[in-house]
This record gives structure tokens, sequence and C-alpha cells, in this order.
């Protein structure tokens, strides 16, 4: 006699499971799924009826997952997210609307250059916001965000812009004028979490550095600056790159100064799709786009 194959819980059960054991919290659950915290309490009850196990350990004011339900967990996520890519693979789905996210120095100096890659990504309207100085939440949304740090945010997508690297910039006009020793000029200095000059005469070594005569809270300004003959900036190399390019500012010493952090690119699975995703790697990382299905091509 031929057994019945056992029945899989109900897929939205499964779902309500998944974001409780991604967020930690029942609360941060419901927010995501769209229900309330009563009725996540819910579907996990029967969830765990049905499996015969109790997936998590309640606290008074916390969750933690059993052994079982870590355990499960990454199954739980492995089968998702194939539902999801095989999706898009087969019906085309992805957000034909792309919302970013950045500060105006990002937004001007590598955002601009790249729109017309990034507007085949988003087969549709690409909407940029200006992230306010100082403003560095970073939710797991509809939104494509560009923020400076190291990397640790929990985001399932994240990839570095470049690796940041630093060193004195001038408009030649300002070293015909005050002679080819730029260590006695005018210093420019950038507000943020960037290295500034402290760290530049620590790392380089050699007599004290003159106190900057400028200060600004974006690095698009302080290299304006440069531009226009006010001063030296210790300038970013990969933001700077135009302006290198086109002589309008020259590195003044061969030397440089990495640093860890950079602008990462970070989104939640709610603002694009993985196939879009794997297009904005291939943007950032310079390789020619590829097509689709469809044929068709922090610190500011």
């Amino acid at each position: 006699m031929h057994n019945p194959r056992p029945t899989l819980p109900p897929l939205e059960w499964i779902r309500v499971f998944e974001a409780a054991a991604r967020t930690g919290s029942f609360t941060a659950a419901a927010a995501e799924t769209g229900i309330t915290q009563s009725a996540v309490s819910q579907r996990i009850a029967q969830l765990e009826q049905r499996l015969g196990t109790a997936l998590f350990h309640r606290h008074p004011r916390a969750i933690t997952l059993s052994v079982e339900g870590e355990a499960w967990l990454p199954h739980v996520q492995s089968a998702l997210e194939g539902m999801r890519d095989s999706s898009e693979a087969i019906f085309g789905s992805g957000r034909r609307r792309l919302v970013i996210s950045a500060s105006q120095t990002i937004i001007d100096l590598w955002l601009m250059p790249r729109l017309g890659q990034l507007a085949e990504v988003a087969h549709g309207e690409i909407s940029v916001q200006t992230m306010v100085t100082g403003a560095h939440d970073a939710p797991e949304d509809d939104v494509i965000r560009i923020r400076y740090g190291t990397g640790d945010w929990p985001h399932p997508y994240k990839l570095p812009l470049y690796g940041e690297t630093l060193a004195p910039l001038a408009a030649p006009s300002l070293l015909e004028a005050k002679g080819r020793d730029w260590t006695h000029l005018p210093r420019i200095a950038c507000s943020g979490a960037r290295p500034g000059w402290s760290d530049w005469l620590a790392r380089q070594g050699g007599s004290s550095t003159p106190v900057p005569q400028l200060r600004f809270d974006t690095h698009l300004s302080a290299l304006g600056a440069a531009r226009a003959g006010a001063g030296v900036v210790l300038g970013s190399l990969p933001l700077a790159e135009a302006d290198l390019r086109s002589g309008a500012l020259i590195r003044l010493e061969e030397t440089s100064l990495p640093h860890h952090a950079t602008y990462w690119l970070i989104a939640g699975q709610d603002a694009l799709s993985r196939a879009q995703w794997d297009q904005i790697q291939q943007i950032v990382g310079g390789r020619p786009l590829a097509q689709s299905s469809h044929n068709q091509d922090g610190t500011p």
C-alpha cells in the first residue's frame, strides 16, 4: 500500500519563522510580514505543533532559536531564496524603479558617470535621494543605500565600491604661484571618518603640518576648494579620478594613505531582484553589463 507523502506546513508559517529567526524578534517579523505580533506568535506556535518541536526559546523580552530551529533555519532560507531566484529567472520579476540613497559627494563623483548603466538595470525609473550629512541609518527596506564604513551591515546584498586610498592633491596653478614645495602650502580639511592630516603625518613622518585654513563637511566641497586653488587636500584618489585625469588636480606625493573603510553599496531583498544585484556587481567591478533574459542591456 502506498504511503502518502507528509504534507508541508503552510508557506506563510515558514516565512514568518524565517523572518522571526533572522530578526530575532516577533515584533520585527510582524512588521516585515505585514501581520500583527499576536498573529506571528500564533503561526509559529502552529508550526511548532505541526513539526512536533519547539523552534524558539521564549524569554521575557527576547527570543532565541532552539537547537532544532537553528539547524532548520539555513535550509528554510536556502529554499526561500531558491524560490525567489527561480521566479525572477522564469517570470522576469524585478523592480522597474530603483531608489538609491547616497551623499552628494557620491552622487556627483561616483553615481553620475554610471547612471546610464544603472538605468539598464532598472529597465524603468531611477530615483536618487541625497543623504543628509550625518545620517547613516540603513534599514532593510526598498532603498539601495551607499554608506561609508567597514561593511558590517546585516543586509543580504553589500559590496564595496572601491578600496579607499588618500594622497595630497592640489591645483597646478597653486604650485606655480607658491612654489613646488607643497609642504608649506595652505591645507584643506574635511570632517568625517576618513583619515586627516594628522594621520598622514603619523604615517609619513616629517615636520608638523600647518593648521588647515579651510574645513568642509563633504569631500565634494573639499575637492572643489582644492580645484579652485585654495590649498592642498588629502583627497580620495578614486573619487578624484576625473580631476586627476583632466589635470584639474595633481598628485603631490607618490606615497599614499590606505584606509580600512570605504563606501559600500548595501540593499535588502525588497530593493531589487537578485538578477539586478548581479548586474550592479558587474558595474561596480568595471565589467561589461550582462544582458538580461529580455535582451536589454555613511561619510559624505
